[in-house]
């Protein structure tokens, strides 16, 4: 197997991009930074996720983090000056087309497709972190002419960087995240759509749960649309899905089907339980103690405290403000084996709990 030794050369030194840079860093190897803003690599170099690239140098690996309209020239770059090639892009099957009509197939063989999956609403170095893709799966889709030694060396990257590597084909990877990451974001965005010409007193009730589905609606549209666009086969394949259940759904609306609606919700119900648990593993069954928390410095942290003492593990969070009073509302997620004795103990210790 070919060991990763470096230099590291990364194109593009944004969230994704420094991350790596850092991660390569922490483990000693070399480090090369490029990016068409300056800024961006002077940033980078100061948090020391490595230095300007040298006008002629050759890295054994070139990381493309770059987004989707530009990835596949800069790969093609990249090839060109010799050395492995990966990028972390969010679509495989395009770039992979683009770049095979550029290079020969001698050269071909030194590209592999990935794709960590991890992120952050933010952007930039500045939110970089070496840490980022610790125990998060990294997606590695090398092609048919991908040299084994190629999708080693890839792969070990991943590694270094603390991920676990998947490998799929490209095919297999897009429809991946179209189901998981492409449509979700458009069915936000629709839903978001809806509230945009809301009346004012319509919006004053808006909870915790049209957060929790919009949220991620609030991503860059230009990045967005680049995404979408070139993952457009697979995301209309499931829009079309999604437009036939949407169809079932009003037809048993207008008829009145108490049974056939409640089939619609259980599937529903099946499919979020179909999403991996922690650390990849079952789904674990769980429940939500909700606690009010005055909105003062340090309370949070005293909840978190007593639910330590207490000796329950949080296996998720969620923090709802609520506009009329000067509380937030902390929805604690569980065991559900846990939830009623910590709800116990966190109301002997005077906290305000609701079911």
């Amino acid at each position: 197997m070919n060991e990763l030794t470096g230099p590291i050369h990364v194109v593009g030194a944004g969230l994704l991009g420094t991350s790596v840079g850092l991660a390569a860093a922490r483990a000693g190897l070399e480090v090369w930074l490029s990016d068409t803003n300056h800024e961006h690599v002077r940033t980078a170099s100061g948090l020391g996720a490595g230095r300007q690239a040298p006008e002629d140098g050759v890295a054994q690996v070139t990381v493309v983090a770059v987004p989707p309209d530009h990835i596949a020239a800069l790969v093609v770059e990249a090839l060109e000056r010799g050395g492995v090639v990966t990028d972390v892009g969010s679509v495989k099957s395009l770039p992979l087309t683009q770049v095979s009509d550029h290079v020969e197939e001698d050269l071909l063989a030194c590209y592999v497709g990935s794709h960590p999956m991890a992120g952050s609403e933010r952007s930039g170095p500045l939110a970089a972190s070496a840490a980022l893709f610790d125990g998060r799966p990294w997606a590695i889709t090398p092609h048919t002419h991908s040299s084994p030694e190629a999708v080693e060396l890839v792969e070990a990257l991943a590694q270094l960087c603390g991920a676990e590597p998947v490998r799929l084909s490209p095919v297999e990877h897009d429809r991946a995240v179209a189901r998981t990451s492409h449509l979700p974001h458009l069915l936000a965005v629709l839903t978001a759509g809806q509230l945009a010409e809301a009346q004012p007193e319509h919006l004053s009730l808006s909870g915790q749960g049209v957060r929790d589905v919009t949220r991620i609606a609030a991503g860059d549209p230009d990045m967005w649309g680049q995404i979408i666009r070139a993952n457009n086969a697979a995301v209309s394949e499931l829009l079309r899905d999604v437009q036939v259940d949407l169809e079932r759904l009003v037809e048993v609306l207008a008829s009145g089907d108490e049974e056939r609606l409640e089939d619609i919700l259980t599937r529903g119900v099946t499919g979020t339980r179909a999403i991996p648990g922690k650390h990849g593993g079952p789904a674990i069954a769980t429940a939500s103690v909700f606690v009010s928390v005055p909105d003062h410095p340090g309370e949070l942290a005293r909840l978190f405290a007593d639910v330590g003492d207490i000796g329950v593990n949080i296996e998720d969070l969620h923090i709802d403000h609520d506009p009329g009073r000067p509380v937030g509302l902390v929805e604690l997620v569980v065991e559900d084996t846990s939830a009623e004795g910590l709800r116990v103990a966190l109301e002997t210790r005077e906290w305000v709990t609701h079911r």
